[in-house]
């Protein structure tokens, strides 16, 4: 005998006063990149009530969406890990499944799977009690002085109003900011390109794969012939997998919403050409190779502060070590802004570079932090400390800044009690 099928609706219809969907926290995170998802688990863990919001309908920013699949800035160039905190968790969990793997360069970089760690960050979301709030797009920022109160969303199931003590921008534009009416920065001389990220499988003998230097050297001299706007690129193989990450391209991410909807169309057609590349230069490794994942555009640097501290190149240089440094890192100046290459100014061996806590503080809101590339630094400085290991530590710190401060101003917080609580990343 069948079951009886359920055939019966109701007839709905939205009202003119239809009110927004309201939730309150003691702090509310937009953006679960890895900064905003370690600001989001760190206030989580302090026993705070956390919303984190993204607009995308899923949890992990760029680290996940994007396929960034490599972890880097974490090390320092003799090995010693610089961050702690989620870094722990993620190389702990994600090691036991098998789902990272170390390899080597200048520094250490941490390959990983984008699948295990997007269920990683979801389970850890979980696990904690965090709200999350996805597929929801900031329209409004409200404010009493200094002071944000409330941040209104669009969602496709209505609006959204969250209001929270505390905030943490990791949007990686500074939407946050932005929409709060405080100064922010862009880039003065040309873009700062991002790069359509791409996996592809049925990659054969890793034995003879190219090197950093030998793929960009034979970019530089026969890019051209197969229509590839940038001249220098890697690949990365995951051992044991068949499958390698692949970054050859460059492409613009403006901040035009209908210029940035066709980057990521131009980011696959420059992907797809980079494949053709790989075939027909390296056909034992990649005769057979084709994609199985592209990646949402990837976006290095669009806008972002003014904060109390602007970093500075030379402040990276010298390495200089501040009296409320937050984070470290020992990552190269990498700055994408020229379309067919990379300044890439790597460090010695010794060398360390810092964040100052005040870079995270915009200049004129009282209890909101800007964390990853959010932060206020010239453009060569952030180029060098945007990346996933210090953006940890940012969140970290903001998590931490946060509940030191309570209801009072961030830019007052009490210094030598913040270091102590992050020092695992300054010292550890």
């Amino acid at each position: 005998m069948s079951s009886p099928v359920r055939t019966g609706t109701r007839t709905v219809q939205r009202s003119p006063q239809e009110t927004a969907w309201r939730r309150t926290a003691d702090v509310c995170v937009v953006g679960s990149g890895a900064a905003g998802i370690s600001a989001a688990l760190e206030s989580a863990r302090l026993g705070k009530r956390v919303v984190l919001v993204d607009a995308l309908p899923a949890l992990g920013g760029q680290i996940v969406n994007s396929v960034i699949g490599t972890i880097v800035g974490l090390f320092s160039n003799d090995d010693r890990q610089l961050t702690h905190g989620i870094a722990d968790d993620i190389l702990r969990d994600l090691g036991s499944q098998g789902a990272i793997a170390f390899k080597r360069t200048h520094t250490m970089i941490v390959l990983y799977d984008e699948v295990a760690l997007a269920r990683w960050i979801e389970r850890a979301v979980r696990t904690e009690g965090i709200v999350p709030l996805l597929g929801a797009t900031m329209r409004r920022v409200h404010r009493e002085g200094a002071r944000v109160t409330a941040l209104e969303f669009v969602s496709r199931y209505g609006d959204v109003v969250v209001e929270a003590d505390g905030f943490v921008d990791a949007t990686g534009d500074a939407a946050l900011c932005w929409q709060a009416g405080q100064p922010c920065r862009e880039p003065a001389d040309g873009p700062i390109y991002g790069s359509q990220m791409v996996v592809v499988e049925n990659v054969q003998s890793t034995d003879d794969f190219p090197g950093k230097q030998e793929l960009s050297d034979r970019l530089a001299a026969k890019g051209e012939s197969y229509g590839l706007v940038r001249r220098a690129g890697l690949a990365f193989a995951f051992p044991g997998r068949g499958t390698a990450l692949v970054n050859m391209t460059h492409i613009d991410t403006p901040l035009d919403p209908f210029a940035v909807s066709l980057s990521g169309i131009d980011g696959k057609q420059q992907a797809d050409r980079a494949l053709d590349f790989l075939r027909a230069e390296y056909p034992a490794i990649f005769g057979q190779a084709t994609v199985r994942a592209y990646g949402l555009p990837g976006i290095r640097q669009t806008r972002w502060i003014v904060g109390r501290k602007q970093l500075t190149v030379d402040e990276v240089r010298a390495g200089t070590r501040f009296p409320d440094s937050i984070a470290r890192t020992a990552w190269p100046i990498e700055l994408h802004d020229s379309l067919e290459g990379v300044t890439w100014e790597p460090f010695g061996k010794d060398h360390l570079h810092y964040v100052p806590y005040r870079s995270l503080t915009p200049s004129e809101l009282e209890n909101v932090l800007a964390v990853g590339r959010c932060i206020d630094a010239d453009s060569a400085a952030l180029s060098s400390v945007r990346v996933i290991g210090p953006c940890i530590a940012m969140g970290a710190a903001a998590a931490q800044a946060l509940d030191l401060t309570g209801s009072g101003s961030t830019h007052a917080v009490d210094i030598p009690a913040l270091r102590n609580r992050v020092s695992n990343n300054l010292d550890g």
